[in-house]
């Protein structure tokens, strides 16, 4: 995160400043996970700042919460002004957002009917993987650590608990001198990476696993699939066993955080020429040609502030 953080944030219904957005040691959330958020980006664009396909995020924050039976205690309006308020109120204009709704303190039991809290934060965050991983691709590996099997967790909700399984693919990864993990589902086919979704071009047609390879169902994941399928490619969702990630002509991850990122290698072993594919590109241009205006949204993506 930027050093030079922002001056507020809203927090249980109001903007206070950043310092003072505390909750107790003994929340629910703490000890068990039990919080949902979401990633979101906002861009500046010829028309201004906008937020990347905000509703789809919003809304996915209260499925997360209803699989959790987390009560939210503010509509979706409401959050979503509060979003723009902290974005406006901050002066940003590039930023990610975060939306966190937390089991507080009360009962301790792991069933406790504890009250919720909610806050929005919005900060300068450049690309996860690195300045250069969107141009120049990142090196992957398979992880060790597999994905929940289905019936474990709710693998389409976006909860802190969740990510449990991404810290230890993201921390291995990085231990063992790669950019980023991939996680293989629990019957070994490909899953996704600790953070982002997993595609795989071998000529015209892009593969990518299916939801339920206990994968998050991705918002830029499904961006870059109409994106794709805009420009003519045909796209598959099918479970897909390791040695085909080995073989593609190209593999790139998508995720808010993560955007459009190309993979030049994953084990040591060179995907393709090593370099950004043809296809990867393409879909990049559509991608953040809709923020610097030379691409039409014609989708209503755009969500300005």
């Amino acid at each position: 995160m930027s050093q030079d953080l922002p001056k507020y944030i809203w927090f249980n219904g109001k903007l206070i400043p950043w310092a003072e957005a505390t909750v107790h040691v003994m929340s629910h959330a703490l000890h068990y996970g039990s919080s949902v958020f979401e990633g979101i980006r906002s861009y500046m664009t010829p028309k201004g700042p906008a937020i990347f396909r905000y509703t789809d995020h919003m809304k996915r924050l209260y499925a997360s919460a209803r699989m959790y039976d987390l009560e939210i205690q503010h509509d979706l309006a409401t959050l979503m002004a509060a979003g723009r308020e902290v974005v406006t109120r901050n002066e940003l204009t590039n930023a990610y957002l975060r939306p966190l709704a937390w089991r507080g303190s009360g009962g301790f039991g792991l069933g406790a009917d504890n009250p919720t809290g909610c806050m929005i934060a919005a900060w300068v965050w450049g690309p996860y993987l690195g300045a250069q991983a969107i141009h120049e691709g990142i090196d992957a590996c398979i992880s060790s650590w597999r994905r929940v099997a289905p019936a474990t967790l709710p693998a389409s909700a976006k909860a802190g608990g969740n990510y449990l399984s991404s810290i230890l693919v993201s921390r291995e990864a990085r231990r063992l001198g790669f950019h980023e993990g991939i996680a293989l589902t629990v019957d070994g086919y490909l899953a996704e990476g600790a953070g982002e979704n997993l595609f795989l071009v071998f000529g015209k047609t892009i593969y990518t696993p299916p939801i339920a390879a206990s994968i998050l169902h991705g918002i830029t994941r499904s961006t870059a699939i109409t994106i794709a399928q805009e420009l003519g490619f045909e796209v598959k969702e099918e479970n897909l066993p390791r040695e085909m990630i080995y073989l593609a002509d190209e593999v790139f991850m998508t995720g808010t955080a993560a955007e459009i990122t190309p993979i030049r290698s994953v084990d040591r072993k060179t995907i393709g020429d090593g370099k950004p594919g043809p296809t990867t590109r393409a879909v990049q241009q559509r991608f953040f040609g809709l923020f610097d205006g030379s691409v039409e949204d014609t989708h209503g993506w755009l969500e300005y502030v």
